[in-house]
């Protein structure tokens, strides 16, 4: 769906209070009903459709009729902000027509051929932050004698903790900080990828390749990797809701592991309520239980990744909505 953005040559902090006109004419709805309800219309979106930005007079010299919010006969904060950046004869409307994610999904692509190319299957691993996914992954390299065939992209916004976790766990570890962002994208993944190639790892030697994206439950969900299979953790103390609350991330999961296990009497973890939760909103997605902690789970979860690791590979994971 095209955008329509207004360029306008704003400068300094006068900029912040004219923001609103990037939106133009495309504000959703709401704005309009909220403006009402700031107005003390208290049922204006049934009836208004004036918006907070909207000039006192229009061009036309025609006064809309006065549903009575006051936003068409006397003027706002935001319109007298407004009216202080009166449009340039250099304004004009720029129509966008590629989607937004264009660029990462053509990244995604390249990851992709790559790893089929080397025949390696990939793990895009993701949770909320403290759910468990670096202790899971330490415990799969200390329990397996096989984990230096398996090497660890982690991203976090700082630090390089948790890759000096899973480096003492035995495991290939490179971090990525991401700063600011909530997220992996396509192209921070190929960057960790040659880290690795610079280690001396060769991609043809790895039997998987997981990338452990920061923690977050909302952005993730929307960028592709280039994996093969999603996996999507659900820790015991987050509560049975989760996948209710966060549907995206677990309606592209090919497995939703449920972590901390051994916590789950402890804080009252009513089990038939999640798994039937998860199958609402991810009907196609297997489901595990396991403890990092205790080791539970740990032996199925593992053989999850062999399966995972056996099929062939082609295209984006099933559980991609590409």
């Amino acid at each position: 769906m095209a955008a329509i953005l207004r360029w306008q040559p704003f400068a300094g902090p006068r900029a912040a209070r004219a923001l609103h006109r990037l939106v133009g004419a495309d504000r959703p709805a709401y704005a309009e009903a909220k403006a009402c309800l700031a107005a003390g219309r208290g049922d204006g979106a049934a009836m208004c459709t004036h918006r907070a930005g909207d000039r006192v007079s229009d061009p036309t010299g025609e006064r809309p009729a006065d549903c009575g919010c006051g936003l068409a006969t006397a003027p706002t904060a935001a319109s007298a902000a407004t009216d202080a950046f009166p449009e340039s004869p250099a304004a004009r409307r720029i129509a966008l027509g590629r989607a937004l994610l264009a660029s990462n999904d053509s990244l995604a692509a390249s990851n992709r051929a790559a790893f089929i190319t080397a025949g390696l299957p990939v793990v895009n691993l993701l949770s909320s932050p403290g759910s468990g996914k670096t202790a899971l992954l330490e415990s799969l390299g200390r329990r397996d004698a096989g984990a230096g065939r398996l090497a660890v992209i982690v991203g976090d916004l700082a630090t390089d903790n948790d890759a000096r976790r899973l480096r003492a766990a035995g495991l290939a570890a490179v971090q990525i900080t991401t700063g600011q962002a909530c997220h992996l994208e396509a192209a921070m993944v190929a960057g960790g990828v040659r880290r690795l190639l610079e280690h001396g790892l060769r991609l043809e030697a790895l039997d998987l390749l997981v990338i452990e994206n920061v923690g977050n439950l909302v952005c993730p969900a929307a960028y592709d990797l280039g994996e093969t299979l999603r996996v999507v953790l659900l820790a015991v103390t987050e509560g049975e809701d989760k996948p209710l609350k966060y549907p995206a991330i677990f309606h592209g999961a090919d497995l939703v592991v449920i972590s901390k296990i051994d916590l789950a009497e402890v804080v009252g973890f009513d089990r038939p309520l999640a798994h039937a939760n998860i199958a609402r909103v991810a009907p196609r997605a297997r489901i595990l239980e396991l403890s990092a902690r205790s080791g539970a789970g740990i032996a199925a979860f593992a053989e999850a990744l062999r399966a995972a690791a056996s099929r062939p590979l082609a295209g984006p994971a099933p559980g991609l909505a590409r």
